[in-house]
C-alpha cells in the first residue's frame, strides 16, 4: 500500500524550536495539579489544515512547578506549526518532563473532529524509584 505522506510530514514540527517553559520552586510534596487549554491549535503538515483541540496536562511536581505564562507562550508557539496531532501530545510530555522533571505526567489532546473523525492521544510519563527514563504507556485513538 502507497503512504500518502513522506518521512517529512511524519517527522515535521518534533524538533522546531519552542520557546522555554519556565519553572519555579515547588513548596510541597504529593499532590497533583491539571492545567486544560481549551483552545489549543496547530497545522496538518500534509494538508495544511488547521488542528483545533484541547490538551490536558496532569503531572506531580518534584522540587519545580510551571509557570504559567510561559506554558501558554510555549502552547501558542505551535499556532503556525505543521506537527501531526500524535507528535503534538508525545513533543509537549517531552517538553514538560525536561522542563520541570516531575514525579509523573500525562498529557491528553482531544482534537476536534474534521471528515467524522475525532482523535484522544494520550501520552504518560512516570519515574520509577531511582530511574529517570522516559516511559510512554500508551497513545490512543477512537
Amino acid at each position: 500500500m502507497k503512504r500518502l505522506y513522506t518521512d517529512q510530514q511524519a517527522s515535521a514540527g518534533v524538533h522546531a524550536p519552542l520557546p522555554d517553559i519556565e519553572t519555579w520552586p515547588n513548596q510541597y510534596p504529593g499532590y497533583e495539579i491539571e492545567i486544560v487549554m481549551p483552545e489549543f491549535t496547530s497545522v496538518c503538515p500534509r494538508t495544511g489544515l488547521p488542528d483545533h483541540g484541547e490538551i490536558a496536562l496532569r503531572y506531580v511536581p518534584d522540587k519545580l512547578c510551571l509557570e504559567l505564562k510561559s506554558l501558554k507562550l510555549y502552547m501558542l508557539a505551535y499556532r503556525n506549526l505543521g506537527i501531526f496531532q500524535e507528535n503534538v501530545v508525545n513533543r509537549f510530555l517531552r517538553d514538560i518532563v525536561k522542563a520541570c522533571r516531575p514525579v509523573s505526567a500525562t498529557v491528553i489532546g482531544e482534537f476536534t473532529p474534521r471528515g467524522g473523525v475525532y482523535t484522544r492521544i494520550t501520552a504518560d510519563w512516570s519515574r520509577p524509584s531511582g530511574d529517570k527514563k522516559l516511559v510512554k504507556k500508551h497513545g490512543s485513538k477512537r
